[in-house]
């Protein structure tokens, strides 16, 4: 417990180190693909996170399960999903600044929104839909098509947010008795496996103990930012603890400078700013319409009452 703050206050620390440890995973991440192909390490670091995974989901009770056919076809989408996200979010980061392609993944939860809208007919008024596009607008300025700055590696976190749109969508299909820890399983294992069959056909490198701290680092790193995000939404409000998620790209900013020397333009810069204000902004517009529908329900709740 974090002594004299409100329980907003230290939801909104915890989801601000939930972002750290995600940040500092993918540094480690970068700083190992000197020393390994991307499948490599999907295949090394599937196989830590798996066995972690197996231990956790088995003392409580998530293989026992029954998954009816159903939810086996939406599970199988979201592993395609995941596995060519995480594929494609690597091969970008091996090749990216740190904070660009972090900046990119932002705009993830305006095309959850957007491809909710078309695709299960949720409803996005003109202000959430005026968001999307200037969330998008800051990702063409990060990007640059056409331009003398424009990366190729860019591509392939753009085709990234892609397909973790696909896994969310997915995701919210699934009914509510399967086990999270049973999906996320699954979806460890299928990356790991994919890894491993790839590096069948590729030259597979020695594993140095360095290259190896910096994996068991990583694992450490993203399971830090699993355990304090949960931590962030029980603890505070979702509405007042969500918009932290943000502070991603401050560690982004900060370690890719300290790590990588890298430090991003003015256009990039006003790129990311209009991914995290649009995102911002989506986010909050939500939670006001979700806010007055159930006053709504409760007013109409209150009107059967009476009668």
């Amino acid at each position: 417990m974090i002594a004299g703050l409100t329980d907003n206050m230290r939801g909104a620390a915890f989801m601000s180190v939930s972002m750290a440890g995600f940040v500092v995973n993918d540094t480690l991440v970068k700083l190992a693909s000197s020393d390994m192909s991307v499948f490599q390490l999907l295949f090394v670091r599937g196989l830590m996170a798996s066995a972690l995974i197996a231990v956790i989901a088995w003392r409580a009770g998530a293989f026992r399960a029954h998954i009816v056919p159903r939810d086996r076809r939406v599970l199988a989408l979201r592993v395609v999903g995941e596995m060519a996200a995480a594929t494609l979010f690597l091969t970008a980061l091996f090749q990216m600044p740190l904070a660009n392609v972090t900046a990119i993944l932002q705009s993830g939860p305006l095309g959850i929104t957007l491809a909710a809208a078309v695709f299960l007919g949720e409803p996005v008024g003109w202000r959430r839909v005026s968001a999307i596009i200037i969330g998008f607008t800051g990702v063409l300025l990060i990007v640059r098509p056409g331009a003398e700055g424009f990366s190729s590696a860019s591509l392939f976190a753009i085709a990234a947010v892609a397909f973790v749109v696909l896994r969310e969508l997915a995701t919210r299909q699934l009914s509510p008795g399967v086990p999270s820890l049973l999906v996320v399983f699954a979806t460890a294992s299928a990356v790991s496996i994919m890894g491993g069959a790839v590096t069948l056909f590729d030259d597979w490198r020695p594993l140095s103990g360095p290259t190896l701290a910096l994996l068991a680092g990583s694992a450490i790193a993203v399971n830090v930012g699993y355990f304090f995000g949960v931590k962030a939404v029980r603890v505070g409000e979702i509405g007042f603890v969500a918009p932290f998620r943000y502070a991603v790209m401050i560690w982004a900013l900060v370690l890719g400078y300290a790590v990588f020397g890298d430090l991003p333009d003015a256009l990039t810069l006003t790129g990311a700013a209009l991914v995290v204000g649009s995102g911002v902004y989506s986010f909050h517009r939500e939670q006001r319409l979700a806010r007055a529908a159930a006053a709504a329900a409760r007013r109409a709740e209150g009107a059967r009452g009476v009668l």
